[in-house]
């Protein structure tokens, strides 16, 4: 009998899934679909592939069949229980953006648990909500179904005291106002690889650039996050598709003082209208921006390489160095001449980047002498949370 995992990964407007299958002589997962309803009381579309691109599902839906998140995921759910046949859903996982203070660590979801996460929407109200949407969902229609909350803040708990604090009084830090940092599941499966690639990258000091729609810098040392770049929103730090990063909080009284602008206008213009599609005015995806001739195109570019190659030596200043810098995401992964700009801006640590490795994708691009080495790891926070979700509930079968 075929014994499952599902991980979900839920957005504003779509809930994206993956489906692993635990082998039952060797315990290891295996990846077996991965697919997503997308445009969910819109124009929601549901489709499904295998690892190997063969399409299983791939139709339109009623605004009726997917109006919301519940029912979407009933939707994803019946479609499991045929797919499965005669197998059993061990439980699943969930990506939550934020732990808040309390949590570090993977943990199973009640009504406890879910309640104390409800709390924290405030500080993540553009992501928790709808991450939490899915698993009352799931808590309706299946109660006994163990679900697994694995948080992208929870990584960066190793970080110092220092290091989380803004200089604000006590009592606005006492109640969770502090830069918790995200990405972490990221960032947790890329230290559970270097290792295999290199291993003296267990002890070394090391830059992971998650770099894609949205993008953040972290510091490891010995495999423990030391600093990151966003902070107590995913706002925070680099340049992204459509967030602006780092900003003057002084701009944002300007823009309330003179632009009567209040929180939910400067929430729409910071999280959607800003990054690489504000500045250059045509896209978010750096692929179309690379491809123009547009001036403002090149701005965009040129404002995202600089930002991060200066965030690069603050992270190497908190390490007291760097040995390795790593590139994982949508843009660290697949674009040879954004790794190739960054890396020029970090030759001052000594890296020495080989630029047929670079223009080929192999995984370590830096030249044999090159002081600091570099690397490209695709990276896979399905798996991550998979896992997590194995060790915490795998031995409690659900039957469809």
């Amino acid at each position: 009998m075929n014994k499952y995992l599902l991980v979900i990964n839920a957005g504003s407007s779509s809930i994206k899934f993956a489906i692993y299958q635990k082998n039952t002589s060797t315990a290891q997962l295996v990846a077996d679909a991965a697919g997503q309803i997308e445009e969910i009381g819109n124009q929601p579309r549901f489709t499904v592939k295998t690892p190997d691109a063969v399409v299983l599902v791939d139709r339109s839906l009623s605004i009726n069949e997917a109006h919301d998140h519940a029912s979407a995921i009933k939707l994803i759910l019946n479609w499991l229980w045929a797919y499965f046949a005669d197998g059993i859903l061990l439980a699943v996982g969930h990506r939550v953006v934020h732990g808040g203070q309390n949590y570090s660590v993977p943990v199973l979801i009640n009504e406890t648990v879910l309640a104390e996460l409800e709390t924290l929407i405030p500080l993540a109200p553009l992501h928790q909500p709808h991450n939490l949407a899915t698993i009352r969902a799931l808590l309706d229609i299946k109660p006994s179904l163990p679900q697994v909350a694995c948080f992208d803040t929870a990584f960066h708990h190793t970080q110092p005291a220092v290091a989380q604090r803004f200089a604000l009084p006590h009592h606005f830090v006492d109640e969770g106002i502090r830069r918790y940092g995200f990405h972490g599941l990221s960032y947790e499966y890329i230290d559970s690889i270097l290792p295999t690639l290199d291993p003296t990258l267990a002890e070394a000091r090391i830059i992971v650039a998650h770099l894609g729609s949205g993008a953040s810098l972290c510091a490891l040392y010995k495999g423990n996050s030391v600093a990151t770049t966003m902070g107590f929103s995913p706002l925070d730090g680099l340049v992204m598709g459509t967030r602006c990063g780092n900003i003057d909080p002084g701009v944002l009284l300007y823009l309330m003082d003179h632009y009567s602008m209040d929180a939910r206008a400067l929430e729409n213009l910071l999280y959607h209208q800003s990054g690489l599609l504000g500045v250059s005015g045509i896209s978010n995806d750096m692929r179309t921006l690379l491809a123009s001739d547009d001036p403002q195109a090149h701005e965009a570019i040129e404002l995202f390489v600089y930002r991060t190659g200066r965030e690069i030596g603050s992270l190497a200043a908190a390490l007291g160095g760097l040995d390795a810098l790593v590139f994982t995401g949508g843009i660290g992964e697949h674009s040879a001449t954004i790794r190739s700009r960054i890396s020029h801006h970090a030759s001052w640590l000594g890296l020495e980047l080989n630029d047929s490795a670079n223009a080929t994708g192999a995984s370590c691009i830096s030249m044999p002498i090159s002081k600091v080495s570099a690397w490209i790891v695709p990276t896979d926070e399905n798996l991550i949370i998979a896992h997590h979700t194995l060790k915490l509930a795998c031995h409690q079968p659900i039957h469809p």
